[in-house]
């Protein structure tokens, strides 16, 4: 039999595994639609027939090849999709164990 501490201990570990998750999809929100600002500017890149083009850095817009612009649109393109690769990992992670704490806290309230 488990006691109330330990029940209550269970709980509290599902609700921060769950704001977790919330926080994990957030993020995964937000570097999907990097994701899409990159995929429309790389668009662009490639109908443009000039051969530079500007980028903001900061407060300030600087003038660079079009061909520079694209690869570091590439690249930031590339470590968005790791990142958002490793917040599925961890998802899916804390989901296996909020299915735990979920089967053990359906067994308490029996």
């Amino acid at each position: 039999m488990v006691s109330q501490k330990e029940a209550q201990e269970i709980f509290q570990q599902y609700q921060s595994y769950q704001q977790q998750i919330q926080n994990i999809l957030l993020q995964k929100e937000n570097l999907k639609l990097q994701l899409l600002e990159i995929d429309t500017a790389l668009d662009e890149l490639e109908k443009t027939k000039e051969k530079e083009g500007y980028k903001i850095v900061g407060p300030i817009m600087v003038k660079k090849s079009v061909e520079e612009i694209k690869e570091e649109l590439r690249d930031k393109r590339n470590s968005i999709d790791l990142r958002i690769k490793m917040l599925e990992k961890t998802e899916t992670k804390i989901s296996e164990r909020l299915k735990d704490l979920e089967s053990k806290l359906q067994q308490l309230l029996k």
